[in-house]
């Protein structure tokens, strides 16, 4: 059962940077390090956000010196 859950993390993680390439062009180093802190949002809620929030915003709530 462990692999299985490792399996929906990498989907998850999979998901969350396609996202982020489409939304913001690219997946640079500060995107790539607020991932692991994004990825512990229920998946629902992962998705609004991704969705809605400028890149700045994402760095600004999940880390990353945007300055």
């Amino acid at each position: 059962m462990k692999w299985r859950e490792g399996e929906v993390q990498e989907e998850r993680r999979e998901m969350a940077e396609n996202l982020l390439i489409v939304r913001c062009g690219s997946l640079d180093e500060e995107l790539a390090s607020a991932i692991a802190l994004m990825l512990q949002l229920p998946t629902e809620e992962l998705t609004r956000l991704l969705l809605t929030l400028s890149r700045e915003e994402l760095l600004e709530r999940f880390g990353g010196s945007s300055n």
